[in-house]
């Protein structure tokens, strides 16, 4: 990816430059043109604003559009909004039963379209980030059309091309068919005593969407349940490679800014501070899921683990995965910013679904989004230095440009705004009728889902705890505004720091400059992080999963 962004040529330059160079020609872009960081940002809203469009037409008028084998009608304006919204932002936070709600083209053109660029988007504006650190005394930070063009043809699409054919020889569909019967095995009585003995099978073009959904780390699932359907994560090693498809990019950005600055140890420093935290709460998940629920307890249900069963907590999760996985893959899922899940949120215990949670409000810095998951971790970094340099009395730097008033104000910014759209959007739910009629669940679990879902809007994750109706005016409404807050005032402060930096010298190091690769310098890094969302959410926390552990 160094070598892709720097210009370089790479193994996939001779079938991939020709197809880059004809978009160029089409589009009428000059590749050699750069942008100041207004014009990138400008030009990054423009693009996200009429993939958002086309993907609420899409929407509203897919009822009379091809590709739709089950004749299903428009989606009503408030879904379609909330969708279009959640699509283009890299959020995929889904209101909807997708093999129920959307057409085959809905899903393609629409929905794994913007998986794509909506992921390139992310990875452009962290290139335009580490060009500020790398460039000196200059005023451009790169071609946003250029950056995106590069990250679907030389990242994105090779490796979607080759996780696709592997899902689908694991048995994810992917086909143009329409929903198939199938007879029961034993007749059954639907609510209305009528006898049923057939049964509907949702089917489509699966394989497709779900292998960049979780190389974007999108999350946005083909079908309802996510990637707990058998039809889109039906074997153990096809959990194995979605898990590490949601990682992959995230981790290697790390080395990839390492490459691109000059200093791999900066690089190897961001992704050991990122790993630290995702270890210490994938253990708390899978011990917590593990030691089983004490509701089942009470009933005597066999929670051990043994040849025949994995044990622990199996409530809304599947045999296949068994508990140990499915909180791995929360812990995964919501720390890279990626909505897929793979058992239901709304069922691990009080820990076990708390650990997910503080995930997402940590930023969505462990791993996080495909590029935003960095810029938002280096924000955590210019904090990092400037406190410390204020600590030893000297002026703050990093990769040797000086951290000044307007680096911090920015980066204050990437912190605060998606802490404010939480707190504010959860206190707006809890004290109005349209927020407390959606919740299924009294008390503190209750508060729990309704915290879940604003943390998971506003820091563009996508997953939930399953357990509240969002589909109403008021969520739909209020989680849109969310994500298009959470991801556009992020990306361009982020966008405003590189255009600060790039025009600033670069100063050598002394004996007095602080180093940021060193074993001190990460458990800094994550202490800052630690402390920032400990202290923003710990009060809405003990209301939630924090009061009900204590009253189990």
């Amino acid at each position: 990816m160094a070598r892709v962004f720097k210009g370089e040529r790479v193994f996939l330059t001779r079938a991939a430059g020709p197809v880059e160079r004809i978009i160029y020609r089409i589009a009428r872009i000059n590749s050699e043109e750069e942008m100041d960081w207004k014009t990138y940002a400008f030009t990054m809203l423009l693009f996200n604003a009429a993939g958002l469009l086309l993907v609420y037409a899409l929407q509203r008028l897919q009822g009379v559009l091809p590709l739709n084998p089950q004749d299903l009608n428009a989606v009503k304006p408030d879904l379609a909004f909330n969708t279009a919204v959640s699509f283009a932002t890299n959020t995929n936070w889904q209101s909807y039963s997708g093999e129920t709600t959307m057409s085959y083209l809905t899903q393609m053109l629409g929905l794994t379209v913007q998986n794509f660029v909506s992921a390139a988007t992310g990875i452009a504006i962290l290139m335009a980030v580490i060009r500020g650190f790398m460039k000196q005394s200059a005023k451009t930070i790169g071609n946003f059309w250029v950056d995106m063009t590069r990250s679907v043809l030389y990242v994105l699409l090779p490796l979607s091309i080759l996780l696709a054919i592997l899902l689908v020889s694991q048995g994810v569909v992917q086909t143009f068919s329409a929903s198939q019967e199938a007879a029961l095995v034993q007749a059954a009585q639907d609510a209305g005593g009528q006898t049923v003995s057939q049964q509907t099978i949702a089917v489509g073009p699966a394989a497709a969407q779900v292998a960049i959904k979780q190389l974007g780390t999108n999350g946005g699932g083909f079908f309802n349940v996510n990637s707990a359907h058998p039809f889109e994560n039906p074997t153990p090693l096809s959990n194995f490679l979605e898990m590490l498809a949601i990682l992959l990019i995230p981790a290697a950005l790390c080395y990839t800014f390492g490459k691109m600055v000059g200093d791999t140890r900066k690089g190897w420093a961001l992704l050991a501070a990122m790993t630290i935290i995702l270890v210490v709460m994938v253990s708390v998940s899978v011990w917590s899921e593990q030691s089983g629920n004490t509701a089942l307890t009470s009933l005597n249900i066999d929670q051990s683990a043994s040849s025949v069963q994995s044990g622990g907590n199996m409530e809304g999760k599947e045999v296949r995965f068994g508990a140990a996985n499915s909180a791995l893959w929360a812990a995964a899922t919501t720390g890279a910013s990626n909505g897929s899940v793979n058992a239901m949120h709304d069922s691990f215990t009080p820990l076990g679904g708390l650990a997910p949670l503080w995930l997402i409000e940590l930023g969505e810095v462990v791993y996080g989004g495909v590029g935003s998951g960095l810029y938002g971790l280096l924000a955590f970094v210019i904090i990092a230095v400037f406190v410390a340099g204020l600590m030893i009395g000297r002026t703050p730097e990093y990769l040797g440009k000086k951290i000044e008033t307007y680096e911090m104000n920015m980066a204050s910014l990437i912190v605060l705004v998606p802490v404010l759209l939480v707190l504010f959007g959860t206190a707006a739910a809890v004290l109005t009728q349209a927020g407390k009629s959606a919740v299924f669940n009294p008390g503190a679990h209750g508060f729990s889902e309704i915290l879940y879902a604003f943390s998971s809007a506003a820091n563009n994750n996508g997953s939930a705890f399953a357990g509240l109706g969002g589909n109403n005016t008021f969520y739909n409404i209020a989680l849109g505004f969310a994500m298009l807050i959470g991801r556009y005032w992020l990306a361009i402060p982020a966008l405003a720091i590189a255009g600060s930096l790039v025009q600033k010298k670069k100063t050598p190091d002394t004996a007095g400059t602080l180093p940021t690769h060193t074993p001190l310098f990460i458990f800094w890094l994550i202490v800052v992080v630690i402390i920032v969302g400990a202290l923003s959410f710990l009060p809405a926390l003990s209301l939630g999963p924090i009061v009900e552990q204590l009253l189990r």
